[in-house]
């Protein structure tokens, strides 16, 4: 879930949510408390949001183990072949 972008939707949602109930019911004030209490349900749905998506990543990193996950990533980035003291052999320039 990228913050930005859900802060903007969430806004986007709340300005739609506070016309329609200032058309529906024609009072400034009504409309204004209703959307705020929108807003604290839309936090409160996305905190609980993020406690899961963070708790489902703990988990499988804890099924995996940490060098499962170091294993993986050395694949997905294609340095598999690579020998352990490969740093040590590459030479450097100085310019």
């Amino acid at each position: 879930m990228y913050a930005p972008r859900v802060f903007a939707s969430m806004i986007g949602v709340l300005l739609v949510f506070a016309l329609a109930i200032y058309w529906s019911t024609g009072s400034f004030f009504t409309a204004l408390w209703q959307t705020v209490v929108c807003a604290v349900i839309l936090q409160v749905g996305y905190f609980i949001g993020l406690l899961y998506l963070l708790r489902r990543e703990r988990r499988q990193r804890e099924r995996e183990g940490f060098a499962g996950t170091a294993k993986r990533s050395s694949e997905a980035r294609g340095n598999e072949d690579l020998p352990a003291d490969a740093a040590a052999n590459l030479k450097t320039i100085d310019r």
